[in-house]
């Protein structure tokens, strides 16, 4: 069973590795490469919100959601360090601040 998921996996990363490594830079247009640049600032944001905003039965969940709060402090850090690793410790820290010790 796990070779089959790891195969999978595999097929699907070379086919993917594929597009990038062998496509030459010139074949693209500069335009090309400009509408490019956007799609992980427009796929990450698909990523994530479900995760922070939706619960488990997939609703909406504002109040009480020690998510957003652990987002809007990882955002904060992020802005002013401009350092991915410095924006992921905080908002897992302070996600599992608010989880484990406020209990919130």
């Amino acid at each position: 069973m796990w070779s089959t998921v790891f195969l999978a996996g595999l097929i699907t990363y070379f086919t993917r590795f594929s597009m990038i490594a062998f496509v030459k830079k010139d074949m693209l247009s500069e335009k090309t490469r400009i509408v490019l640049s956007y799609v992980p600032s427009a796929v990450f944001p698909a990523i994530i919100f479900p995760l922070v905003f939706l619960d488990v039965n997939e609703t909406l969940e504002i109040v009480g959601n020690s998510k957003i709060i652990a987002a809007i402090v990882a955002i904060l850090f992020g802005f002013f360090s401009r350092n991915v690793l410095i924006t992921i410790f905080s908002g897992l820290i302070s996600y599992w601040v608010l989880i484990f010790l406020l209990k919130y």
